[in-house]
C-alpha cells in the first residue's frame, strides 16, 4: 500500500470513535439559537414585535425607528448567547454561503468600549461586491453592493456570530444573488394564487409556496479524501476503477447506520434543532457511504436558508467526526450520484395545502384548479425549468438510470390521468344541472377515494405528483434550491394570473357561473398540456423519441439548457412577473455559463497533474520493476527466459501501451483546453469545453483505470474505491 494511503488509514484509526450522547427532547432544543417570536416577545418592545410581524405577513416596510428597537432586542438576545461578533449572511452567486464578521465592540469619542449595534447595521451593510460573480453587473473597479435584511427568515446565532439572513444588489440596485429574485418569484406566486384561491374561500388573505427537500450526500474518511487530489480540488474522483462491490446487492439501502456514521448523524441533528432547521428523516442511501436526511416542509424562502445553513453545518460537524462529506452529484464513477428532490406545494394563511384533494367536491374543484394550473405552467415552460437545474456537476447525473432524464415530463398517476382524460371530455359552454352534478359527483367528489390508492410512484419521472405536492426529483446534491424554486414559483405565478384573466373574461363577459367557467378553461388546459404527462419508464430509448415526437425538449448539457435563459419568452416572463430584468436574466446566465466552464477546466487541470505526476510515474516505476525481473530471469534461465518471463513480458507491453495512450490523450486534452480557452464569447467557450474537452476525461480515465488493474497495489498513487467506499 502507497505510504499516503498507509498513513491516512493510521490517522482514521487514531481517532476516538465519539458515542452517542443523550441530548434530551428535541422539542426543548428547537430554535435555541434562533431570533424566533418567543424571543422576540421577550426582547422586543410591543412596537417592535408588531411592527416585525407586520414586515413578515403583510411585507410592509419597518422604518429607522422601529429598526433600531429591533437591533437593541437583537443585541441584547445575541449577547445573553455569548455572540461577540454580527454578520449579514447572503448568497451571492457562486452557489454558496458568504458572510462578513463584524465586533458588537465599537469605541466611544472619549476612549471608552462598548457593544454596539444599530437599526443602521441591522438593516443594511456593504460588503465588497467586486470579487462576486456578477455576470457583468459590475466592473471589477466597481465594488460597492449592499446587503439588505429580510426579516421573512429568522436571525440565528452560529458559534458566536449573529447572522442576519439578507439579499445582496449592487450599487445600481440589480440583483447579485439567489434570495432577492426568489423572494419576488414568491410575491408573485402569492399575489396570483392569492386571487385564484379567492374563487373558492373568500377568507384567503395570503398563500405561501411551501418547499421540503431531501438532501443526499456521501460521507467518506477525511484523512482518505485528502489523499486524493481530485476529490479534494473537484469534489468528485476523476480516476478510479469499480471496486468488486459497489451497490449491487441493495445491502446499505435503508440498512442499519453504522456507528460512527450514526454518531455524525446524532450531533448533526442536535446541532440542526437549535437552529431551528427540523430534521425528522435520516437513513442509509442506495450507494456505500450514500446517505439522506430531510426536514418538515417549511415556507419556500426559509426552507431554502435551512438547507444552506444545513450543509455548512454538515461540513463542520463531518469535520469534528473526521470525515469529509461530497455534495457532488456524481462523486463515484459506477455508483448512484446525489440528488436533493424538491417538494414543492402551495398552502394559504387559512391552512389549507391547496394541492390536497378535499372532502366535498368544491375543495376537489380548487385542487384540480391549481393541480392543472402547475402541469400547465410546467409544459409551456419546460426548458426554463431544466435550465433551473444545469450544472457541470449535475450533468454527471441526469439521466444516468438513477435520476430523472433531462426531459422535462410530469407524472401524475393512472388514476388521475383518468379523471383528466374524463374532465377533457366536458362539453364547452355552459353546463345543464345534470351536467354539473355528474361532473362534481363522479368525476371531481371522486378524487379523495382515487388518491387513497394511488398509482404506484415513477422514480424516472422529473416532476411527479405524489399526493399532496410536486416533487422535483432532478435538483442537483448541490444546488441552491433557490434557483429551482425561482423559476417554479414565477411560470405558476404566470400561469395563475392567466387563468384568472380567462376564467374572469368568461364570467364577466359570457355570462357563464364561476364553476362553469373555471371547468371551460381547465378543460382547454388540459388538451393543450397534455404531451408533457407521461407514466412510463423515463430511462428509456423509446421515451426520448417520444419526446421528440411531442416536441420536448431534451438538452443533455448545461451549455444547451442555458440558452432558454435569455430567450424572448424568459425575457417577457420575468419582465412581467417583475422577478428578474433583462440585465439580471443576462448576469444570471453568464454566471452559470462561467461556472461551468471553471469547474470543467479546474478538473481538466487536476486530471493533466494526476497523469503527469501520479499515474505515469507510478507505471513507469512498476515498468523497471518487472525489467528488473526481467532482466534477472535472463541470467538464470539463458534463452529459455522468455518463455519463463512470458507474462511479465505481456503485462510490460500492456502497461508501456497505455503510457502512450494516457500520455497522448492527456497532451490532446490540454490542447483543446487551451483552444477553448482563447475563446471570447462565454457560450462560446462552454461549448467547447463540453464537447472539446470533457468527452477527453473518460477516455483518459479509461486507461488510468486499466492501469490500476495491472499496477501493484502498492505502487498504485490513488486510494482505491474498496477503501473510500467501504472504510469503517
Amino acid at each position: 500500500m502507497p505510504k499516503v494511503r498507509f498513513q491516512a488509514l493510521a490517522e482514521s484509526r487514531k481517532r476516538e470513535h465519539t458515542s452517542i450522547s443523550e441530548e434530551g427532547k428535541r422539542s426543548e432544543l428547537f430554535g435555541k439559537h434562533v431570533f424566533n417570536e418567543d424571543k422576540m416577545l421577550q426582547f422586543l418592545t410591543r412596537e417592535a414585535f408588531e411592527n416585525v410581524k407586520s414586515a413578515i405577513f403583510q411585507g410592509n416596510k419597518i422604518d429607522r425607528k422601529i429598526a433600531d428597537q429591533v437591533a437593541e432586542g437583537m443585541k441584547a438576545w445575541a449577547l445573553s448567547m455569548g455572540a461577540t461578533h454580527y454578520t449579514h449572511w447572503f448568497q451571492p452567486l457562486t452557489g454558496a454561503t458568504a458572510e462578513k464578521h463584524d465586533a458588537f465592540f465599537d469605541i466611544l469619542p472619549d476612549g471608552r468600549a462598548m457593544e454596539k449595534f444599530g437599526g443602521a447595521q441591522l438593516v443594511q451593510q456593504e460588503p465588497d461586491a467586486s470579487s462576486f460573480p456578477s455576470g457583468g453587473i459590475r466592473n471589477t473597479f466597481e465594488a460597492r453592493g449592499y446587503t439588505a435584511w429580510d426579516p421573512t427568515s429568522p436571525a440565528f446565532i452560529y458559534k458566536t456570530t449573529l447572522c442576519i439572513p439578507t439579499i445582496f444588489v449592487a450599487y445600481t440596485g440589480e440583483a447579485l444573488d439567489n434570495k432577492a429574485p426568489l423572494l419576488r418569484a414568491l410575491h408573485a406566486v402569492d399575489q396570483a394564487a392569492t386571487g385564484v384561491a379567492q374563487y373558492f374561500d373568500k377568507n384567503v388573505r395570503k398563500v405561501y409556496a411551501t418547499l421540503g427537500w431531501e438532501q443526499e450526500y456521501f460521507l467518506v474518511d477525511k484523512a482518505l479524501a485528502k489523499s486524493r487530489l481530485d476529490l479534494s480540488m473537484t469534489g468528485r474522483t476523476l480516476v478510479g476503477n469499480f471496486s468488486a462491490k459497489g451497490q449491487q446487492l441493495d445491502d446499505h439501502y435503508f440498512g442499519v447506520i453504522p456507528p460512527r456514521v450514526l454518531s455524525f448523524m446524532s450531533d448533526l441533528e442536535k446541532e440542526c434543532t437549535k437552529l431551528g432547521i427540523p430534521v425528522k428523516t435520516r437513513h442509509n442511501e442506495v450507494a456505500p457511504n450514500q446517505f439522506e436526511l430531510a426536514p418538515v416542509f417549511e415556507e419556500a424562502n426559509l426552507s431554502v436558508d435551512h438547507n444552506l445553513l444545513l450543509m455548512d453545518v454538515m461540513d463542520e460537524i463531518a469535520d469534528r467526526h473526521h470525515f469529509s462529506v461530497l455534495f457532488h452529484e456524481k462523486p463515484f464513477a459506477g455508483i448512484n450520484g446525489s440528488g436533493k428532490h424538491n417538494n414543492w406545494s402551495l398552502a394559504t394563511d387559512t391552512g389549507v395545502n391547496l394541492l390536497s384533494p378535499g372532502s366535498t367536491p368544491m375543495k376537489n374543484l380548487q385542487f384540480l384548479t391549481f393541480f392543472v394550473n402547475t402541469i400547465k405552467a410546467v409544459d409551456t415552460y419546460e426548458e426554463l425549468l431544466r435550465a433551473s437545474i444545469a450544472s457541470a456537476s449535475n450533468d454527471h447525473r441526469l439521466g444516468a438510470n438513477e435520476a430523472p432524464p433531462s426531459i422535462l415530463s410530469i407524472f401524475i398517476g393512472k388514476q388521475l390521468s383518468n379523471v383528466l382524460d374524463e374532465l377533457e371530455g366536458v362539453s364547452k359552454g355552459k353546463l345543464s344541472p345534470e351536467e354539473k352534478t355528474e361532473l362534481k359527483l363522479n368525476v371531481v367528489g371522486k378524487i379523495p377515494e382515487i388518491l387513497l390508492d394511488n398509482t404506484d410512484r415513477n422514480r424516472t419521472s422529473p416532476f411527479a405528483f405524489t399526493g399532496n405536492k410536486f416533487e422535483m426529483r432532478g435538483v442537483g446534491s448541490k444546488t441552491n434550491c433557490a434557483k429551482p424554486m425561482t423559476i417554479l414559483n414565477t411560470i405558476v405565478a404566470k400561469q395563475l394570473t392567466d387563468f384568472k384573466k380567462e376564467v374572469d373574461v368568461l364570467i364577466d363577459k359570457k355570462g357563464l357561473k364561476k364553476d362553469e367557467a373555471v371547468f371551460n378553461v381547465l378543460r382547454e388546459y388540459i388538451k393543450t398540456s397534455k404531451r408533457i404527462r407521461f407514466e412510463g419508464d423515463g430511462y428509456g430509448m423509446e421515451w426520448q423519441e417520444e419526446a421528440r415526437r411531442r416536441k420536448l425538449s431534451n438538452n443533455k448539457n448545461t451549455p444547451e439548457a442555458l440558452q432558454v435563459i435569455t430567450s424572448k419568452e424568459s425575457l417577457e416572463l420575468f419582465k412581467e412577473m417583475n422577478v428578474l430584468s433583462e440585465v439580471e436574466l443576462k448576469a444570471h446566465q453568464e454566471v452559470e455559463l462561467g461556472a461551468y466552464i471553471f469547474h470543467i477546466q479546474i478538473e481538466g487541470r487536476v486530471l493533466g497533474e494526476m497523469v503527469y505526476n501520479h499515474i505515469i510515474p507510478a507505471a513507469i516505476r512498476y515498468q523497471n520493476i518487472l525489467l528488473k525481473n526481467v532482466s534477472g530471469l535472463k541470467e538464470v534461465y539463458g534463452a529459455a527466459h522468455k518463455k519463463v518471463a512470458e507474462s511479465q513480458l505481456n503485462i510490460l507491453e500492456q502497461v508501456g501501451e497505455h503510457i502512450v495512450q494516457i500520455k497522448k490523450l492527456t497532451d490532446e486534452m490540454i490542447d483543446a483546453r487551451k483552444r477553448a480557452n482563447g475563446m471570447a464569447m462565454s457560450n462560446k467557450k462552454a461549448q467547447a469545453y463540453c464537447n472539446n474537452v470533457k468527452p477527453y476525461f473518460d477516455k483518459i480515465r479509461e486507461q488510468s483505470d486499466k492501469l490500476e488493474k495491472l499496477i501493484a497495489d502498492d505502487l498504485w498513487p490513488f486510494t482505491k474505491y474498496r477503501e473510500l467506499l467501504f472504510a469503517k
